[in-house]
């Protein structure tokens, strides 16, 4: 099976994340993606042979309309996901502005936004069509999500904030099969 269609299996076996993906796909929110850890802790689950997902701290919205970038707009799409489903942690975010938090140029897409987060592994997102179809969104691509590697983002250059990341988040302890990629990154980390 393809590594694709792997994780698309793996999305519509989980409850939660089956769930999580229509409702968010109930808003119709445009080039809306459940990014981040949504798919990699679930990827790094199956690939440890973890039978239940690992609990997520929060299920990364992401979506891009320049027409209304407030954050305003973000608190209602998430309050309107929190009554649907108070049980889950909503976060939801409009790459229209993300952009202005880290000091690039304008995104012009979701994908875009994701392609430039820290960690090679972080760049995916999943959604629900309206055909009910599960897509992936993945600019980096998958191949390193496979490989047990935690890699650093080439487009996101600031070292010491990937190290804080892999350190803070605790990615080594929860999954001891992953490896920082290089040891450079190990050795700087502490590890």
């Amino acid at each position: 099976m393809n590594r694709e269609l792997q994780i698309i299996t793996w999305l519509r076996e989980e409850p939660l994340h089956l769930r999580a993906l229509m409702q968010a796909s109930e808003l119709g929110l445009n080039d809306a993606w459940l990014a981040a850890g949504f798919v990699r802790n679930l990827v790094w689950d199956r690939l440890h042979g973890y039978e239940n997902a690992t609990p997520l701290n929060d299920i990364d919205v992401v979506y891009f309309n320049p027409e209304d970038c407030s954050a305003e707009a973000d608190e209602r799409y998430e309050q309107l996901l929190q009554e649907k489903s108070p049980d889950l942690p909503w976060s939801v975010k409009n790459q229209a502005r993300m952009h202005e938090r880290h000091g690039h140029a304008p995104y012009v897409s979701s994908a875009e936004a994701i392609s430039h987060w820290v960690e090679v592994e972080t760049a995916i997102g999943a959604r629900m069509n309206a055909g009910g179809q599960i897509e992936l969104n993945a600019p980096l691509g998958l191949d390193t999500l496979f490989t047990f590697t935690i890699t650093p983002n080439p487009r996101h250059a600031i070292a010491s904030v990937f190290a804080g990341r892999v350190s803070s988040k605790g990615w080594l302890e929860r999954w001891p099969k992953l490896k920082v990629q290089g040891l450079n990154e190990r050795k700087s980390l502490n590890l």
